[in-house]
């Protein structure tokens, strides 16, 4: 019989030496990260419910046009009627600050693989094995260094939900036609004029679905931050589960999905006004 490999002692070393070695670095990042959360959580708690709804409501018909409109003004007065808005508004400062770091670090890191193959064949194995690695697992590590909150659950989120954008910016830009990169190169572009004005805005269309389904992992994590101290919708289910409050989780859990669909139907609409107002004045 072969000896164990002590990997879970090795995991721990490591955790240990970070956690003794690099607390003011953690430290720095979790003041900026719950800076970020409360920011949103203002911003969204700053107007009136009904005047959030109506900015809502023009900017979901901006993107989607009336229907979208109606079901985002309507699903945001009922979670207001069932007195969970101030949860619902820390769950989207949450999503939202998740969704910003993953797209900050997401995009460049996916036109990086995109460029370089040695660095894609190291950075999508390590994407596998994010994406199948259980999300309590990211918890443990993001507590050991972040403490209870909603720092961690940021940080899980993260995790959890970057690997869409890189992988879907790595495939828009590689589907740009060859042809088209090699007009530019003809017409004496730089490599940044190429990617900004040729491969990025070709590649919009897929790389807005990486940010799209960014933003439904990172929203998918809502309930488990909430078992590690971040407040929220999530919370509420999270209580409703632990307490049996069969209706108060059914109620929470209509919160969730109406920010879910929400959420989804405007990151998949913003790029389409704009694409088509570019082809109507070409």
């Amino acid at each position: 019989m072969l000896p164990k490999l002590p990997l879970s002692d090795w995991i721990q070393s490591l955790v240990d030496w970070m956690s003794a070695h690099l607390g003011p670095l953690f430290d720095g990042i979790s003041t900026v990260i719950e800076g970020i959360v409360d920011f949103f959580a203002d911003i969204f708690l700053l107007p009136h419910p009904f005047l959030f709804i109506v900015i809502l409501g023009v900017i979901a018909y901006y993107a989607g046009k009336l229907p979208l409109a109606l079901f985002s003004m309507i699903g945001f007065l009922l979670v207001y009627d069932l007195g969970y808005w101030t949860q619902t508004m820390n769950s989207l400062a949450l999503v939202i600050t998740s969704g910003l770091i993953s797209i900050l670090f997401g995009i460049p890191i996916g036109i990086w693989c995109a460029y370089k193959k040695s660095v894609s064949s190291v950075i999508i194995p390590l994407l596998d094995f994010m994406q199948t690695m259980p999300a309590f697992v990211y918890l443990l590590p993001a507590v050991t260094f972040f403490s209870l909150g909603v720092v961690p659950g940021v940080i899980a989120s993260v995790i959890f939900a970057i690997p869409p954008t890189i992988r879907l910016t790595r495939l828009g830009i590689m589907q740009v036609s060859g042809e088209l990169v090699e007009a530019a190169d003809a017409f004496g572009s730089t490599p940044m004029q190429k990617l900004f004005k040729v491969q990025l805005p070709l590649s919009l269309p897929t790389l807005m679905a990486g940010v799209n389904q960014t933003i439904m992992l990172s929203l998918s994590m809502v309930v488990i931050a909430s078992m590690i101290g971040a407040q929220g919708i999530g919370a509420e289910v999270y209580r409703a589960v632990t307490q049996l409050q069969i209706g108060k989780g059914f109620e929470a859990g209509i919160v969730v999905v109406v920010l879910a669909i929400v959420l989804d139907r405007l990151s998949q609409n913003l790029i389409k006004p704009r694409t088509k107002r570019k082809k109507q004045a070409a």
